[in-house]
Order: C-alpha cells, then structure tokens, then sequence
C-alpha cells in the first residue's frame, strides 16, 4: 500500500475525512475508490459513498477478498445510518466471516457491532446480546471500544439496568477521548443525556410528575401496584398479570389506579372503557361484566369494590398504586419515536422496526403528516420522513422493546 493511501486511512481513522479526500480525491484505483467512499459518507453523501464503496468492491480482484469484505461493512454502516434496515445482512455475516478468517480483527469487530447496533434498532435484545457477547473489547482501539461500551450502555438501558449503563457510557467517553474524535464523542454526550432526561410519567393520587430511567428501575422493583401502561400489565414485584390481548380490562385497570384511593364513577368507565357518553342500562350491564373479569384477573394483586357511584380499587397489600405511562401519549407515539433520531427512515424502515405493516406505518405518517409533526421528502422508494428531535425527554423507552420482566 502506498504512502497516500496509508495517510488517507489514518486521516479517516482519525475523523478527518477532508484530509483523507486532500490525497485521494483525484485517483480511481479500488483502494483510493474505497477510502473516498467512507469519506463521503462521514460528509454525509450516503449516496455518493454508497456508489464509491460498489466501485471498489468490484474493482478489486478475486484475490483480495478482505478489501471488498472491508468495501462490504462501509457499505452495511450506510445502510444503518440511512436507516435502509432492509439491507441484506447476510452480506454483513459473510464479510465479517471473511474478515475473522484473514486475520482482520478490528473489522470484524467493527463488523458485530454494526449488527449488534441494527438488532437494538429493531428492539431483539437478546439477539443483540448474544452478538456482543462474542466481541473482545480488550484488544480494540478506543474508537472501537468505545462503540463497543456504547452497545453495551445500550441493550442497559432498553433492559432497566441504570448502573451498568452509567458504568459503560463512563468508559465509552474515556475511549472516545483517547480517540479524539469530535463526532463520537458527541454520541457519548448523547447517550449520557437519556440517563438524565425523562422518559416517563408516574400517575398517582392524582397527580403526575416525569420519571428518569433509574426512576422507573426503582418503581419496577418496588412492591407497590404498579399499572404498566408499556405493556399493558398490572404488576406488584415480582408478579406479573398481562392485558395485552384485553384492551377494555386494561382501560379499566388504569382508570381505577388513576383515580385511587378514591373511586371512579360508573359514567367515567364507560366512557373510558366503551367510548359510550351516557351509561345507560347496557352499558352498565357490560360494565359489570368486565369488572367482574378484571376482578377475576387480579385477584391475586388487588380487589375492586363497588361504591355507591361507581367502582375502586383496593390493593391486597398496603402500599402505593402508581399508573407508568409514556412521556407523551398519542396513537402514533411509537412512530415518533424512531423519527425523533433525527436521521430519515422509509416507511418499509419503521414498519420493519416496529414489527408491523407497512400500510399501517404509511397510514399514521399521512395522518402525522397533516398535522406537521413529521415531514416528507423524495418520492416513490425514494420518499423518507425525519421530525425534530423530541424534546425534554428521552425516547429509549418508546423504542420497539418490551420493558424486562424484572
């Protein structure tokens, strides 16, 4: 390798892609094709990289198959960053497969991380784990380290572990200090501020206030009624009864909780629970069918009595009852969610992260669309969305991921 090429990768190792683009820029050999193209893409032209990075891949012979694997994890980097979650993956198996064979272990690390990274994206935790579990950290440079700790602070999180996170993010901002570039480091700080930022709300006696990650470790871990508005349960401990597959119970349940220790009015539920707006006899007929249910799936947590003007709640063991709910609650919150990294995503994108239709994606778009929280650019396959960043609070508890059991 010549001394150009080998300032040019040192420069972008180092975030430097202008200074890399200063002694490659005007040369169409696969390496110099392949160092222009990862420096467009720290520039931002995904497009213009993604071209380059093919270029060079073909351009380099059937004897060189750690640079066109290297070529093969530039591109998957794009994908991600582009949000092109559809992106053949095997790819990314193969090249790491490849790169782990010759020797090449910064690459393949960078490799796992990139998977690790797009499964977090996607909310399979376990999956995830299981990928960066097999990574050393030991032997990689600070920048990889420090991706490294920043999955690791990541898959914390999603799991409500605040401490391990804490500790990962410390070392993921002392590699990328080490490191010396400006845009990792600035990832840390972001990562950092989610641990600092609201992601909740408590609902109790009445009243409401925002909770931060450790908060909710704590509530999780608490043995008070806890009405888990993340995954439509009602805990207390370790006991756990799902309402999932029962929408009306978990209105009901809510509403009792929100209102306790008082009662909730027979008029209030159905409106509540049924959408009715006057409780007349059939509606209270069904009121008293699902209570009657909700009584029976929480028998081991608590009772609800009946009260001159409605219903309440009454836990079997002294302590608080506390409604956890989203930061913001909309139909679409999910949605906004995802958008709110700032970066675009296809309709196809969001639907493959948050496990559902895409129909049903493009449909609250159009409607977030009407409504100016989302924006639109490009058409056809083309067409991608972006939204500010939310602010005031953090969205780590809005991504696709089920709250830990505890």
């Amino acid at each position: 390798m010549d001394s150009l090429i080998t300032a040019a990768g040192l420069a972008l190792a180092a975030g430097d892609p202008l200074g890399a683009l200063d002694r490659v820029a005007l040369r169409d050999d696969a390496p110099a094709l392949a160092l222009r193209g990862i420096a467009m893409a720290q520039l931002g032209d995904l497009e213009r990289a993604k071209a380059l990075l093919r270029r060079a891949a073909r351009a380099f012979g059937p004897k060189e198959a750690v640079a066109r694997a290297r070529c093969v994890v530039a591109e998957a980097e794009i994908a991600l960053v582009s949000r092109d979650l559809g992106w053949p993956t095997r790819a990314l198996d193969a090249a790491r497969t490849t790169l782990e064979k010759h020797g090449d272990r910064l690459n393949a690390a960078h490799a796992g991380h990139l998977k690790v990274r797009r499964l977090l994206l996607i909310g399979r935790l376990d999956e995830a784990e299981d990928v960066l579990a097999g990574l050393d950290p030991a032997p990689l440079p600070p920048a990889s380290r420090a991706a490294h700790e920043l999955a690791v602070a990541g898959i914390a999180m999603r799991r409500l572990k605040t401490k391990p996170a804490r500790t990962a993010l410390e070392w993921a901002r002392h590699a990328a200090r080490q490191a010396g570039i400006a845009g990792l480091m600035a990832e840390v700080d972001s990562a950092f501020l989610a641990l600092d930022t609201p992601a909740a709300r408590l609902i109790a006696r009445g009243q409401q206030r925002p909770l931060l990650l450790e908060e909710v470790e704590a509530l999780q871990a608490s043995p008070g009624l806890v009405v888990d508005s993340f995954r439509y349960a009602v805990r207390s401990g370790e006991t756990m009864i799902s309402l999932a597959t029962r929408p009306v119970l978990f209105t009901l349940a809510r509403t009792l909780a929100e209102a306790w220790p008082g009662d909730v009015s027979r008029e209030e539920l159905v409106a509540r629970a049924f959408g009715g707006k006057h409780a007349d006899e059939s509606h209270r007929a069904r009121l008293r069918v699902e209570i009657g249910r909700l009584r029976a799936e929480l028998r081991t947590l608590a009772d609800i009595g009946a009260t001159k003007r409605g219903f309440a709640l009454a836990p079997r063991q002294a302590g608080e009852v506390a409604v956890l709910t989203r930061p913001i609650e909309e139909r679409h919150a999910a949605v906004l969610a995802l958008l709110a990294d700032g970066e675009s995503w296809s309709s196809s994108a969001l639907a493959l992260a948050l496990g559902t239709g895409q129909r049903s994606v493009q449909r609250a778009l159009e409607q977030l669309g009407e409504t100016g929280e989302v924006q639109a650019f490009g058409h056809g396959r083309a067409r991608r969305w972006m939204t500010p960043p939310l602010v005031g609070f953090t969205t780590t508890l809005l991504l696709p991921a089920p709250l830990p059991n505890g």
